[in-house]
């Protein structure tokens, strides 16, 4: 009666916390000598082959087939034009993002990433951008993105905090500079990278950095000055110059008749 009754309810269970139940009542059946050996091992043939059943009949709510995700499918992060974006990422890494000694570990790609990190941090105290935000400012990829922080982390110059919600989107990371030199270059405003300048007749030297004044020597010659100066009136004036002159000799030369008779 127990076997047939067994039996009946697993063919019917619809759920696997159904199944549980009866082979927890089916083997405390078996520990009380309710059923035999034969029996208990019966029902338990029937009740894996009704949970492989079930089981392959769950079908994932909401879950498209061959995804684990509810979320959207991230797309691809490409910059539209190749040649602006490599523009662009060279620019930021020869514009000096940190110090000549910090910056000598990373490449242009990496330098550019650290700019963008770099300019939030000095703005809003931490950089809370999102990978694709941050990889799409500096001109890269969001794997080399990913990885130029990851490299400056195990470095020591910044730390990564993960913002990991339950059941939803995670918040981006908030990225902050640890690197006293890296700081200080920041704070300094960029002062610091306009002595490295290779020309010192460039922007780098007309910025106003420091505040010694400085008077070049006057290498010109005099005399040359003074030919120049005098080349430089016109016709007109030259002539006036010359009437003026001998009216002088004129007055001089009868003056000196007079006081002769």
């Amino acid at each position: 009666m127990f076997h047939a009754t067994m039996r009946s309810a697993i063919e019917g269970a619809r759920t696997l916390a159904q199944l549980d139940d009866l082979s927890r009542t089916i083997w405390q059946a078996h520990a009380a000598e309710t059923v035999t050996d034969a029996e208990a091992q019966g029902l338990a043939e029937a009740l894996h082959t009704r949970r492989s059943a079930v089981r392959e009949a769950v079908v994932p709510v909401g879950i498209p087939l061959g995804r684990v995700t509810l979320f959207p499918p991230r797309r691809a992060q490409r910059a539209p034009e190749r040649s602006v974006a490599i523009e662009r990422r060279r620019r930021l890494a020869f514009s000096g993002p940190m110090p000549p000694a910090l910056g000598s570990r990373f490449t242009t790609g990496q330098l550019a990433v650290l700019r963008i990190v770099g300019d939030e941090m000095a703005r809003n105290g931490a950089c809370g951008l999102c990978i694709d935000a941050i990889a799409a400012r500096a001109g890269v990829c969001r794997r080399l993105a990913q990885a130029a922080i990851r490299l400056a982390e195990g470095d020591g110059l910044l730390t990564i905090q993960e913002r990991r919600h339950q059941g939803r989107k995670n918040e981006p990371n908030v990225i902050r500079i640890i690197s006293r030199e890296w700081l200080q270059w920041l704070r300094r405003g960029g002062q610091m990278r306009n002595r490295f300048a290779f020309s010192a007749t460039g922007p780098a030297a007309s910025a106003g950095i420091g505040c010694k004044t400085i008077h070049p020597t006057d290498r010109g010659d005099p005399q040359r000055q003074v030919v120049d100066t005098e080349s430089k009136k016109g016709c007109r004036q030259a002539a006036g110059d010359l009437d003026r002159s001998d009216r002088t000799r004129i007055r001089a030369g009868g003056g000196s008749g007079r006081a002769m008779r």
